[in-house]
């Protein structure tokens, strides 16, 4: 069980643990010392509906996670954030993905496991389900925007957590470069003091 500070990570599509974010954010985690069991980065289902009642069977067994979710990770994690009012820190989020599908219903190939798997009309069905209104507590989100996103159109996410704390850096690309800059905010944000994260090297990144 995990105890506090604790942190789930959630993936984008077509993308696992095995991801380069998910594996430097373990990597510093366990340089700071960190009980490895408080950090959790589940491999999702492709399917929306299994891979939230994942999330759900991660979030009950930790004591107030951080939710940190990049791409469609974030779009789960804020549906998961306001509806257990927790912290969350998200990279380039997919706002409304369920909008943007259409052309991607065909077979598809997860990037990092080979696994192969077919989008199909109940995977956008179940996306448009989890869409949930702007946050209304700005306070628990932290937004970070890469202008270069090559892939999902940065302006819609300034525009849905407009309110909350939403950083935008030009340049960068949908992968979000740079990550291993961002650890020490990252920490911070979760709830680390700064006296934790002398032990942290980024030379090791």
């Amino acid at each position: 069980m995990c105890k506090s500070p604790s942190v789930v990570y959630i993936h984008g599509f077509n993308s696992a643990p095995a991801s380069f974010k998910a594996q430097q954010l373990r990597k510093a985690w366990l340089q700071l010392g960190l009980p490895a069991e408080q950090l959790q980065i589940p491999e999702l289902h492709h399917h929306p509906q299994q891979a939230i009642a994942q999330l759900q069977a991660v979030i009950a067994q930790c004591e107030q996670p951080v939710l940190i979710g990049s791409s469609l990770g974030g779009y789960y994690a804020t549906y998961l954030a306001q509806q257990h009012h927790l912290k969350t820190l998200l990279m380039n989020p997919a706002v409304r993905p369920h909008h943007m599908f259409d052309a991607f219903l065909a077979e598809q190939e997860n990037l990092y496991t080979g696994a192969h798997w077919r989008l199909t009309e109940s995977h956008v069905q179940a996306l448009a389900a989890l869409e949930v209104a702007p946050p209304d507590d700005a306070q628990r989100f932290l937004v970070w925007l890469q202008t270069g996103d090559e892939r999902l159109n940065y302006c819609l996410a300034e525009q849905y957590y407009a309110g909350c704390s939403v950083h935008i850096e030009q340049g960068g690309s949908h992968n979000f470069l740079r990550f291993a800059e961002h650890l020490p905010a990252l920490f911070a944000f979760v709830g680390l003091p700064s006296s934790a994260l002398q032990s942290l090297d980024l030379s090791a990144f």
